[in-house]
């Protein structure tokens, strides 16, 4: 005010102007803050069923009911997510590749059998009873075999004939090969017979999931509305194998579209109880391997599919590093996480699938050429071993067997190293494997035949197929930046080990290094007071796949659990 009491002018528009501004920034403000907030507003039915015409797409009532729930958990995990920041230099781990196969050009990888040479067997004699080699591992099997003590066409009648006896108890047979069976073990015959042995999976009896093409008969992908397809190529790894010379006695089933045990014809079981199912989705690998129904045999893994029925029905697991294993002929997935590896009854035995299947084919571009550097006589000690110390410190039903794997490698001289995984909330970054999943049955969906699958909770296929429409690109993009923060992190983790041991469902393991891409292999390691078996897992580095074969086989050749077999009546 001046002296006279009258208003400064200046001063009094001064405080107007700020006054406007502090209003507006307020307005602003609390539209972000709305803004912000909204995004974590409860939504109905009508919301989705008017969001969906965005996408250009119909849902049931019943169809939107059931995903209602899982599109609230995809928007938890979305902002959890965003209370992350991302800095600009970060990449998104699914990254573009221009060059597309060319099989003209490509180089094609033979199997090396040198470090493979199988010890010695004293006193070794076949049974009269043939079924008494059922449970035999590979390295025990392919002795009769080049020794020809045993024939192919043997050994693969017998295998034969308990897939049939077995089958109508176990349900792990989607189709018996039996025609080319016979004919590829009569050439297993003929050829060692004249001095060509292929190595140690020759005239070996095998079966792959049904998820990879074989030429001239049904691939069905386990599920109604594929059961009658035919796709008219071998698969590369079924292509491999036939090149080491084994014999393809039988098609196995997975759940669903690889979810689960559930298939076309029921539930596979586990030969230990078959009251269970044996876990999936490599359920008719596990269970046929574990009941002596094949030599060895293929599964695949997107998140836990080799690792879970492997545990369930006490058999050896492998999963390869991502980029190891051709995935041409096999339906997929999760183009981003998919992996084909071994199921068999040792560590030894799935060294000796994996080195006859990796590597690339000029088909499958994801392939990077890295060599499998085995050493069978690898020492405890030179391996720098760690283990997951929080997760082996909680209580969970199968610690015990566990921590005495643990205190087994301690007494061989290994050092265990305590080492912590990265802290990141894994679980959030599950909807990648979602959304890729419902790209690759895009046509299943809008095509309504996915209503012809068997299980239509909302914990299966279908229900995801549709929830996972309203995940937005780029929180798909976004979540595969964090993804590889993970991998830089595990990077740095590996710097200081070579492998790591964690308990199999410890944690979030599981699907973390499913996202990384890491090789694990799973071995059993005793069994629960219910008597089925249980297991742990050793996680290798990235193309380091030895290095975990390794040390589940010198922890195998100091116990016996892997030797141990159900009795089926």
């Amino acid at each position: 005010m001046k002296e006279d009491g009258s208003i400064n002018r200046k001063w009094f528009f001064s405080t107007i102007i700020l006054g406007v501004i502090l209003i507006v920034s307020l307005f602003f403000n609390i539209r972000v803050f709305f803004k912000q907030s909204n995004t974590s507003k409860s939504f109905d039915v009508d919301d989705i069923g008017k969001s969906s015409k965005i996408i250009g797409l119909e849902f049931s009532r019943r169809e939107i009911l059931q995903m209602t729930e899982d599109l609230k958990d995809n928007l938890k995990a979305y902002l959890q997510m965003r209370q992350f920041d991302l800095d600009n230099s970060v990449f998104p781990a699914v990254q573009f590749n221009p060059l597309m196969p060319d099989v003209s050009r490509a180089v094609i990888k033979e199997p090396d059998w040198k470090a493979f040479t199988l010890k010695e067997i004293p006193g070794l004699k076949a049974p009269a009873n043939l079924e008494d080699l059922a449970f035999e591992p590979v390295t025990v099997l392919a002795r009769f075999i080049k020794s020809r003590q045993v024939s192919s066409t043997a050994l693969t009648k017998m295998y034969i004939a308990r897939l049939k006896r077995y089958d109508p108890l176990l349900k792990c047979v989607v189709t018996l090969t039996e025609e080319r069976a016979l004919a590829q073990a009569a050439r297993a015959d003929e050829e060692i017979a004249s001095g060509l042995y292929r190595g140690p999976l020759h005239g070996i009896p095998y079966g792959v999931k049904d998820l990879l093409a074989v030429k001239g008969y049904k691939t069905t992908w386990g599920t109604p509305p594929f059961k009658d397809q035919v796709i008219d190529l071998d698969a590369t790894v079924v292509e491999r194998l036939e090149k080491a010379g084994a014999v393809l006695v039988a098609k196995l089933t997975l759940g669903e579209l690889a979810w689960g045990d559930v298939w076309t014809l029921g539930k596979t079981r586990n030969p230990w109880n078959p009251s269970r199912g044996s876990s999936g989705s490599s359920a008719g690998p596990a269970s046929a391997t574990s009941a002596g129904l094949v030599g060895f045999s293929i599964g695949t893994e997107t998140w836990g599919s080799i690792i879970s029925p492997s545990t369930e029905c006490g058999v050896t697991g492998f999963r390869p590093t991502y980029g190891r294993v051709s995935r041409y002929g096999a339906m997929a997935l999760s183009w981003s996480m998919d992996k084909i590896g071994p199921i068999c009854r040792s560590a030894e035995d799935c060294t000796l699938v994996f080195n006859a299947i990796y590597g690339p084919d000029g088909k499958d571009f994801t392939l990077i050429d890295q060599p499998f550097d085995w050493n069978p006589s690898r020492d405890i000690k030179s391996l720098r071993i760690g283990f997951v110390k929080d997760l082996f410190e909680k209580k969970y039903p199968t610690r015990s067997n566990d921590l005495a794997v643990l205190e087994k490698l301690r007494g061989m001289g290994a050092r265990l190293v305590p080492i912590q995984c990265p802290k990141f909330p894994v679980e959030n970054l599950a909807f990648i494997l979602n959304a890729e999943a419902a790209a690759a049955f895009d046509q299943l969906s809008r095509s309504g035949k996915d209503d012809l699958m068997v299980r239509q909770e909302r914990y299966a296929w279908p229900n995801v197929f549709r929830h996972s429409r309203f995940i937005p690109a780029v929180e798909y993009i976004r979540a595969n930046r964090f993804r590889t923060l993970l991998i830089h992190e595990m990077a740095l983790l590996f710097k200081n080990i070579d492998v790591y041991i964690v308990p199999s469902f410890g944690g979030e393991n599981l699907l973390l290094t499913n996202l990384t891409g890491h090789p694990a292999v799973v071995i059993p390691n005793g069994f629960d007071k219910d008597k089925i078996p249980t297991s742990i897992t050793i996680v290798g580095d990235l193309f380091h796949d030895a290095d975990a074969l390794s040390a589940a086989k010198i922890v195998q050749d100091s116990t016996d659990f892997h030797k141990k077999h159900p009795v089926l009546k």
